[in-house]
């Protein structure tokens, strides 16, 4: 049987309860041996960042939860953690991060005082492949978007549009404005008071992908389900 996710030992943090709690999500994409693919999805809850050296941080009392494919359990173990855990009396809000996929927005669900927010790396990246032929307009979209200026954001996107020739191109424009309209309250609550942003690229490296994907492998599920 693969370990669950409740298998090891649970801290009490009932007396230490913070105001602020953090959870951020993601997905490994991985090779079976049937030659198809499948995800393994990762999530961690933790209490803040703590500095370590310059530019560095250590994420506090983090815990990692995995699963492939069933979202419902997923939510659930994180959930009974965190009931378990700490006083969510005392908890004010849990800033739930992540790129936008719906499994990871679904989590505001399951999770009380929960909001979505989306991570910073993918609100650049899509900034970035709005922009790459026309760089003058990076700055100003960027600025707009932090400024939440809806109607000025979607206004110079049509500008954008406009003025590229592609199909190709002005449809990953188009792809762009869709992701940012899905996201938008997501996006502004990154100036939300307390949230610290989202690593949760380099923790599915470091968790998932460092064995899973990163070496051509095949996975059979069972292998996959007990190793991540």
């Amino acid at each position: 049987e693969p370990i669950p996710n409740d298998a090891t030992e649970l801290p009490n943090r009932k007396e230490e309860t913070p105001s602020i709690l953090y959870i951020e999500a993601d997905e490994d994409h991985v090779a079976l041996q049937s030659g198809k693919s499948t995800i393994s999805k990762i999530v961690y809850v933790h209490e803040g960042r703590k500095p370590l050296s310059k530019g560095r941080y250590q994420l506090m009392n983090k815990r990692y939860f995995t699963a492939q494919g069933d979202n419902e359990a997923l939510w659930l173990d994180v959930a009974n953690y965190l009931d378990q855990v700490y006083d969510m009396d005392k908890v004010q809000v849990v800033y739930l991060s992540g790129d936008g996929a719906s499994w990871i927005k679904e989590g505001t669900k399951w999770i009380v005082k929960s909001k979505y927010v989306l991570d910073r790396f993918h609100l650049s990246k899509y900034i970035k492949l709005a922009t790459a032929h026309m760089d003058y307009a990076r700055e100003p979209l960027t600025k707009y978007i932090r400024k939440g200026m809806k109607k000025a954001v979607f206004d110079l996107f049509k500008i954008i549009i406009k003025n590229t020739e592609s199909e190709s191109k002005k449809k990953s424009i188009r792809d762009a404005m869709t992701y940012i309209r899905n996201n938008w309250d997501g996006i502004q609550r990154q100036k939300a008071k307390g949230y610290v942003g989202c690593s949760a690229e380099g923790h599915v490296s470091h968790v998932l992908s460092d064995r899973l994907s990163s070496r051509p492998m095949g996975w059979s599920k069972k292998g996959l389900l007990h190793m991540s």
